[in-house]
């Protein structure tokens, strides 16, 4: 492909990207480890990019919802509806210690959809760079934030205060190891009935450094962790 070709699709595909951020919806567009930086997925720039820019946040197809929580897209995003079934794992990884602050900037979230952020993660037992959890039974839970006592949304309130950027904690005496970072968004415009829940969930490859041996004994899976039947998946935002 001749290089004028290719810079004009590049352009084009960033262009599609500004318009389809203001427009959509979101997902983490970069990522902050100790002092290290990451730049995130970009679904509608890196599939044009060539040669492939590598990240360790694992591909999205774009910036919408998976609202069937019985599809694998429940699990680090997908479209099965357009033929991309789930994820696949990223080139490289990150590197940070346990105990450690961990930053996602998301890219601006839409102030009608509002509801809570939840990160799980799943200890990898295998090169993360070609792990893929499927259904196992791997998942748990390292971060959550719902509606606080003022009644401010963790989506939406607290996260347009804090500049699009959520953060939270590396367990401090979590096993050394490769693990996915799991992270969502769970909006709840729409949710008074089932199907009508939006999940927007990113997957972030990382190893966990340290001299802990502590690691967790309950776990989920996704899909499976969410039902139209859990708690909170049908719930009305507007008078609850």
């Amino acid at each position: 492909m001749p290089e004028m070709t290719k810079t004009l699709l590049v352009l084009a595909a960033a262009l599609f990207s500004f318009t389809r951020s203001v427009n959509g919806h979101g997902y983490v567009q970069e990522v902050l480890l100790g002092s290290a930086t990451y730049t995130g997925y970009n679904p509608y720039l890196d599939p044009y990019l060539s040669p492939p820019v590598p990240r360790i946040i694992r591909p999205i197809p774009g910036n919408g919802p998976v609202e069937d929580l019985s599809l694998l897209d429940i699990q680090c995003n997908g479209w099965s509806a357009g033929g991309v079934v789930g994820s696949s794992p990223a080139p490289i990884y990150g590197s940070v210690a346990a105990g450690t602050q961990v930053h996602l900037n998301w890219t601006t979230w839409p102030d009608s959809h509002k509801g809570p952020m939840i990160t799980y993660m799943a200890r990898a037992p295998s090169d993360i760079t070609t792990w893929s959890p499927g259904t196992s039974v791997v998942w748990f839970k390292v971060a959550e934030s719902g509606k606080d006592s003022s009644g401010l949304w963790a989506a939406t309130d607290l996260l347009t205060a804090s500049k699009s950027v959520y953060t939270f904690t590396i367990p401090p005496k979590l096993k050394a190891g490769q693990y996915i970072i799991r992270h969502e968004i769970i909006a709840l415009h729409a949710a008074y009935t089932y199907p009508g829940v939006q999940v927007y969930p990113s997957c972030i490859q990382i190893e966990v450094t340290g001299s802990g041996t502590a690691f967790p004994t309950s776990f989920v899976s996704f899909p499976g962790a969410y039902t139209a039947t859990t708690p909170g998946i049908v719930y009305d935002v507007y008078t609850s």
